[in-house]
């Protein structure tokens, strides 16, 4: 006779106060324990991937000062692609915004939209021309 035949053979007892705990809650009790906690991002932090800002030529720039002014003059909208540097590492990546030129802030050295977006004028790449819906460019 084996040291457990005496209760082998019983109903698993269960309590009439607490439910049964359900079987995913009793998984979670048995996941890997993360032993460095913020190593995970920290990770993914210097995996992301930025991108570098492209100097343009002088000519280049004459180009966005016309398209500036022009846009200044007719009220038109445009599409504004510069960069945005990245606030937690070197480099940065290309954005686009959208929006009529309300005016240009010599001081600060940016072009103010209506919406109130403050693009940097050195940081912006290209001006295109931006017709609404339905027209034509």
């Amino acid at each position: 006779m084996g040291a457990y035949d005496d209760i082998i053979n019983l109903p698993h007892p269960t309590s009439a106060k607490h439910p049964r705990m359900p079987m995913a809650d009793r998984a979670a009790q048995f996941s890997p324990f993360q032993a460095l906690s913020g190593f995970g991002s920290a990770i993914r932090e210097t995996a992301r991937v930025t991108g570098e800002r492209v100097e343009l030529t002088e000519d280049e720039k004459a180009i966005l000062d016309e398209k500036l002014r022009l846009l200044l003059e007719t009220g038109g909208e445009a599409i504004f692609t510069y960069f945005l540097p990245d606030g937690k590492k070197e480099g940065g990546a290309y954005v686009a915004a959208i929006g009529t030129v309300k005016k240009i802030d010599p001081l600060e050295g940016c072009v103010i939209l209506t919406d109130r977006t403050a693009i940097p004028i050195e940081d912006i790449l290209e001006i295109e021309a931006h017709a609404p819906p339905g027209e034509g460019l």
